[in-house]
Formats: C-alpha cells, sequence, structure tokens
C-alpha cells in the first residue's frame, strides 16, 4: 500500500512538472504574498549587538593603548561574528511556496506538495518542513503564531497536500501549533475587547 502511495504521488509531481509547476521552481520575486513582519526589528538587533560588542573591544583595547590595525580587524571580526549567529531567518510566503533565507541562502519548499512536517525539539525548536522534490526548510515555530497570514499559507498548503495524500506524517506537530496560534488570537481578541 505505501508503494502505490508513493507511485501515485510521483505521478503527480510529474504531472505538475508538466504544467510548469515543478517543486523545484521559484516562483517570480514579486510572487511574496506574506513576509515575517517582525524579521527587520530582530535584524536591527543583530546590528546593534555587533557593532556595540566591536566597539566595546576596541574600546578597551584603546583604553589599554595596544590597538593596532590587526587587534581592530580582530574585534570587528568578532562583532561580525554575532551578527551572523544572531542574525534572524527571513521568513516568506506566496502561492503554495514558503521560503527561509538564511544568511547565505535561500531554502524553499512547496507547501502543497509537503510530505512531511515534524518538530525538532532542542535548545531553540524547530518546525522541519520537506516537501516531495527533497527540498527542506527549517524555521521557529514561533515566526508563524506572529505572522498570521505566514501561518495561514502554511496551513492552507499542508491541507492542500494532505488531500492529495502526500502528508502523511505530521498532523500532531501541525494540529499543536494551529491550537497554538487559534488560542494566543482569541485570547488576543479577548484582550483588545476588555474580557480578559
Amino acid at each position: 500500500m505505501g508503494r502505490r502511495q508513493t507511485l501515485r504521488a510521483r505521478t503527480r509531481v510529474r504531472e505538475a512538472n508538466r504544467h510548469g509547476r515543478g517543486p523545484r521552481e521559484r516562483p517570480p520575486a514579486g510572487g511574496v504574498l506574506a513576509r515575517d513582519l517582525g524579521w527587520r526589528r530582530e535584524a536591527l538587533s543583530a546590528w546593534w549587538c555587533g557593532l556595540a560588542l566591536g566597539g566595546v573591544l576596541v574600546l578597551a583595547d584603546l583604553a589599554r593603548g595596544s590597538l593596532d590595525w590587526p587587534r581592530g580587524g580582530c574585534w570587528a571580526a568578532i562583532g561580525g561574528a554575532l551578527v551572523a549567529v544572531l542574525r534572524p531567518v527571513r521568513v516568506t510566503a506566496g502561492a503554495d511556496w514558503l521560503a527561509a533565507r538564511g544568511l547565505l541562502r535561500e531554502h524553499r519548499v512547496r507547501t502543497d506538495l509537503l510530505t512531511q512536517v515534524r518538530r525538532a525539539d532542542g535548545i531553540a525548536p524547530r518546525l522541519v518542513l520537506r516537501d516531495v522534490g527533497g527540498n527542506r526548510v527549517e524555521l521557529d515555530p514561533r515566526v508563524l503564531a506572529a505572522n498570521p497570514l505566514l501561518w495561514h499559507h502554511l496551513e492552507t498548503g499542508a491541507r492542500r497536500a494532505r488531500e492529495r495524500g502526500l502528508l502523511r506524517e505530521g498532523a500532531v506537530p501541525l494540529a499543536a501549533l494551529a491550537d497554538r496560534i487559534d488560542g494566543e488570537g482569541a485570547r488576543a481578541v479577548l484582550r483588545a475587547s476588555g474580557l480578559d
């Protein structure tokens, strides 16, 4: 039975490729319908932290009287490394796709062709999405909770993938995330209306 479902999934991917909607095809740049609204603020905070650390190190070295070009370059590199570590992933979504752009490259999945959604717990919980084409995206579930439009695009695509029989693993993490997002939304409405 599992083999029959896999064959059906491959057939659907071939049909999608024939119609110009292949899993690895990138939509046009103007196809962004939703984005992480808090990304700019977090990225700016990362830059300020990196600049502050580099500045403090340079000032401390200057006060000691041992600042020279190699040491100043080293302190600037340490500040730049902090920016690279703290800079958040930029999450965007469009019609049937979700993308996460890191420091060097962008990872993109087709939400209507998802095969797996799982939650990776650890120091920072992550939501891992995989599609039929083997593409993989990791993102912080709090980004989806903070941006209902991103969540809507992911949930709509996942529902289509489930209806097609592609998404066989991932109902539990998506349901838990939906409960969390719906609960937070309901609390925000009650708080705004003064009933909470």
